[in-house]
């Protein structure tokens, strides 16, 4: 085994420790955030990231709160919310439509070992949209309003809201910001599209210094956050230096391309300095093993619990970490044809030794 994997890795969430302070307001400036992301950051991927070079804060896949308020979908809703000790501060992102799921949510959340409480009313799946979350909320601002308060009246946990410029058309954003704004949250991280747009175009960057503005104009207080096309440090030195309004930036998909874009290629650079590390094949296929690693450590955990983690989506990770160096196509075919991680683990083992 490439990776030492502590018998304690995984924790039921109720085990985790709490912090009631603020923790926005004890991180560097600009900080970084690993995006919330469907699918992807669960508990292995962001130990995985964690690995590989950690962000300054951590978000988790999203949860629904009519889940967590339902008995029939509590457990599945619980088994997202569960985090290990190395990843604090972490935050918890959810989303729904139902202010008395909010509240119910909210207040558990609290003794889940979370620092912080996020609301995404910015997705643009079309079946969370369908059900009246994530950027559907822009459609329904007095509905998102009583749930944001909902969230902040029963939790003394930071909260805070990640949201896109619009729902149709980017003009949307003044008074679209400007609501949430005026909700004293704690955080605001804004993806720099519409929800129409989904990823289809290039983030709009020339409107950062506008909602900097806005930001100062209503709420100094809250941290703001940049989401879109972000991916690695150099980029994030640039857009610091242009816009230095900004607290901190989200990479998303940037960590497709390179899981440790959020580690400095050198240690000792200064922040205006940064560069993310580029990874060796070896470096790669070694963070590989550790995911199969970390998967089975987890499917044994859900089986325990009556779950299930299947092995399919496991294969959607795989392009991370073959790619980019000679005969890395050719690899990724033998393992989407493999069926179990032992199977993979024989495939890329004279590889990384």
């Amino acid at each position: 085994m490439l990776y030492y994997i502590p018998p304690t890795l995984f924790y039921t969430a109720e085990l985790c420790y709490n912090s009631s302070m603020n923790f926005w307001d004890k991180l560097p400036h600009p900080f970084t955030v690993l995006a919330p992301m469907e699918g992807v950051t669960d508990i292995v991927f962001r130990h995985i990231i964690e690995t590989a070079g950690r962000p300054n804060v951590f978000f988790t896949e999203f949860t629904n709160v009519s889940s967590y308020a339902s008995e029939k979908g509590r457990q599945n809703a619980l088994e997202r919310l569960d985090i290990f000790e190395n990843e604090h501060p972490i935050v918890a992102q959810i989303w729904g439509k139902e202010p008395e799921h909010f509240k119910k949510t909210a207040t558990a959340l609290e003794g889940l070992g979370f620092d912080g409480l996020d609301i995404n009313m910015g997705c643009p799946d079309k079946h969370v949209n369908k059900a009246g979350g994530g950027a559907a909320m822009i459609n329904t601002p007095e509905l998102a309003i009583d749930c944001i308060k909902s969230a902040k009246e029963n939790t003394s946990l930071p909260v805070s809201v990640k949201t896109r410029l619009g729902y149709s058309k980017i003009s949307e954003y003044e008074n679209w910001l400007t609501l949430l704004l005026q909700q004293d949250l704690a955080a605001l991280t804004v993806h720099l599209r519409t929800k129409k747009e989904m990823s289809k175009v290039p983030a709009h960057f020339e409107l950062i210094d506008s909602i900097i503005a806005l930001r100062d104009k209503i709420a100094p207080q809250t941290k703001l956050i940049i989401n879109g096309d972000i991916e690695n440090l150099e980029q994030i030195t640039d857009l610091h230096a242009a816009h230095p309004g900004v607290d901190g930036f989200m990479i998303g998909r940037g960590v497709f391309k390179n899981p440790f874009c959020f580690k400095p290629q050198d240690s000792k650079s200064t922040p205006s300095e940064q560069t993310s590390h580029i990874p060796s094949q070896k470096e790669l296929l070694r963070l590989l093993a550790l995911h199969l690693n970390l998967f089975d450590a987890r499917r044994a955990e859900l089986e325990n619990r009556g779950s299930k983690y299947s092995y399919e989506p496991l294969k959607h990770f795989y392009k991370i970490y073959v790619n980019n160096f000679d005969g890395a196509k050719e690899l990724r075919i033998k393992l989407m044809d493999c069926k179990t991680t032992d199977e993979a683990r024989k495939i890329i083992a004279p590889l990384i030794k």
